[in-house]
């Protein structure tokens, strides 16, 4: 506890920074879109502390009052969904279906991955066919993220 006090003491801007980047990492992995506004607000907090160097009790105090500021706006001022009259033109996943790609190697049961427009998806066989690596196939449907596909 003492290194984290001396660290703190030390160099509180550089705290607050690697707080708001780690939570921006977290947030990039799970894609949540809750941790992005933590993450601005330790920013934030972090431009505080460089500026006007407020005690820890301080600091935590703007950071929490920005967490929950920036996360209520958010909610109420941001749309939740990305909607078009035919669906989401941004789903990167469903606009797959009738691309054709191959398979990155063997699949194992009726799983495997393949590779379509330049990247690499999880991919589940829509018939009982085997599937070898290299074999040409066709999108016929999406599970999630998940694609369904069938020898070409």
């Amino acid at each position: 506890m003492d290194m984290i006090a001396g660290l703190y003491a030390a160099q509180p801007f550089w705290v607050w920074a690697g707080l708001a980047a780690a939570l921006l990492a977290a947030e990039v992995v799970t894609g949540s879109g809750w941790l992005l506004w933590a993450s601005a607000s330790a920013a934030a907090t972090a431009a505080v502390v460089g500026v006007l160097a407020p005690s820890v009790p301080t600091a935590l105090l703007v950071f929490a009052l920005l967490t929950m500021v920036s996360t209520l706006l958010a909610r109420r001022y941001l749309p939740r969904y990305a909607t078009a009259p035919d669906g989401d033109i941004n789903d990167n996943v469903a606009r797959l279906v009738g691309h054709r790609g191959s398979a990155v190697k063997a699949f194992k049961g009726r799983t495997g991955r393949v590779f379509i427009d330049g990247k690499e998806w999880a991919a589940e066989l829509d018939d009982g066919d085997v599937l070898e690596g290299g074999a040409s196939v066709e999108v016929v449907g999406v599970d999630g993220a998940r694609l369904k596909v069938r020898r070409a």
